[in-house]
């Protein structure tokens, strides 16, 4: 007679909305067909120094209705059992204690990472099912599949940046808005691109690494130039955190002493970015005998616990479904993902870097239309600025430099520029967008109207 199946719940790395929906989606599943659920609390933090006291019965009553919030209804922690061999252990053995035989992770790139590895040790004593969470959206799925979390965390971020664009422009100053994203700058991209920033800054748009805090604090510098050329002193900047990790440590030394997590990522609240580029920005002004008032602003914690927006109900209602049913079905060593409307299963193999053994990151494609277009509205020296000698004397002259000592200063910021595009037929099928190394691309230059 076959062990009848127990299924386990844990959710890792840091909250996003949606996550009650995928418990509460999962045990519904399992409990209709009368299988037990244990909520793990607080992720891996207990189980893996052999504690099993931190459990929960999840039961139909009890997440009927847990999907409308946000949060974690059995908590959450970054925890990492991977740190060492006896963290590993422990965490498989008081799963077998507890007479776990399948098991639901819910998490990012880290905790898909502990998943596998937690998969690997049990050796098929324990299926695994991963959950891809991150408002990041920065998981290796298809380009077309976001990371749920993603669109209700950009939902709320662009309700926070449309009040603060108001007010920049009513009090005539500038804000910083430095958006969560540690390793790719997807969400910052995509709450500046739907807002309407002035300027939005991803690490993803800088070739040259380590990224030099001078080409930040310039490009920053040049967009409240051509701003004021054009008879306006506010804008909002839309900057990613993770644009901090790739300064040159000669050029931001804390980031090098501030505290780590359990994965050794730094903690990047630690680094007050807003404030460095703040400062940074005003010295550089001065250099010109210009001035700005400069508001620094985080943005994440406020979006990370939301409820989700119905979008991300729906989505994450179907991957616990999912999750719970391909478990049951017999599925192991897999992440869940709905692409299309239809459920698919990812071979934990199948995310995994070679060169690092670890889930691979799904990084902002900077070479793409989406990204393309999302430059052209924006506020920034381009190089179609320096092919116009009527725009380029209007920005020295508010410098109060000449044409070559704008250029001398400036020009270099245009290196990394993508190229314009242009429409062109392609047929009976239609137009498509053709990117040329030439041409006017005049729609940054203008302003970005439509954005504060």
């Amino acid at each position: 007679m076959s062990h009848r199946k127990r299924l386990a719940i844990l959710v890792g790395g840091g909250p996003a909305p949606g996550v009650n929906s995928v418990i509460g989606a999962a045990t519904i599943r399992a409990a209709l067909e009368d299988v037990e659920v244990l909520g793990i609390e607080d992720g891996f933090e207990w189980i893996m120094h052999g504690n099993v006291d931190h459990i929960r019965p999840l039961t139909l009553e009890g997440v009927s209705r847990i999907h409308f919030r946000g949060g974690s209804h059995i908590g959450i922690s970054r925890a990492n059992p991977t740190t060492s061999p006896e963290h590993l252990e422990n965490a498989v053995i008081s799963l077998l204690r507890l007479d776990v035989t399948d098991l639901i992770t819910i998490g990012g790139d880290d905790t898909a990472y502990s998943a596998m590895k937690l998969e690997e040790k049990a050796a098929g004593r324990i299926h695994v099912v991963h959950v891809p969470k991150s408002i990041d959206n920065d998981l290796d799925l298809p380009p077309h599949v976001d990371t749920f979390g993603y669109q209700t965390a950009r939902h709320l971020g662009v309700d926070i940046l449309k009040n603060l664009m108001v007010d920049a422009k009513t009090t005539s100053r500038w804000y910083y808005v430095i958006s969560m994203g540690r390793k790719a700058g997807h969400l910052a991209l995509g709450i500046g691109k739907a807002a309407g920033a002035t300027v939005t800054l991803v690490p993803e748009e800088f070739a040259a690494r380590p990224i030099r805090l001078k080409t930040i604090v310039d490009t920053l510098v040049c967009a409240i130039i051509k701003r004021l050329a054009s008879g306006r002193r506010d804008g909002v900047a839309v900057i990613a955190e993770g644009v901090v990790l790739a300064i040159d440590p000669q050029d931001l030394e804390q980031v090098e002493h501030v505290e780590r997590d359990a994965h050794g990522n730094v903690r990047i609240a630690e680094v007050n970015i807003g404030e460095v580029l703040k400062t940074a920005v005003q010295e550089r002004l001065k250099e010109f005998a210009l001035q700005s008032t400069i508001v620094a602003k985080n943005i994440g914690y406020e979006l990370r616990c939301a409820d989700p927006i119905p979008y991300d109900m729906e989505y994450t209602r179907d991957l616990g479904y999912c999750a719970a049913k391909c478990l049951l079905d017999g599925g192991n060593a897999v992440t869940v993902s709905m692409q299309g409307g239809r459920f698919v299963a990812i071979p934990f193999h199948h995310l995994v870097d070679a060169g690092t053994g670890r889930p691979r990151i799904r990084m902002v494609d900077v070479h793409s239309t989406r990204y393309a277009i999302a430059r052209r509205y924006m506020i920034r020296i381009r190089r179609d600025d320096f092919e116009d000698p009527h725009a380029l004397a209007k920005y020295a002259a508010t410098a109060g430099l000449t044409l070559q000592e704008f250029r001398a200063q400036f020009e270099y910021l245009v290196a990394d520029e993508p190229p314009p595009l242009h429409l062109k037929p392609s047929g009976p099928e239609g137009y498509q967008l053709e990117e040329s190394a030439t041409g006017t691309g005049t729609e940054g230059g203008t302003g970005g109207a439509t954005g504060t």
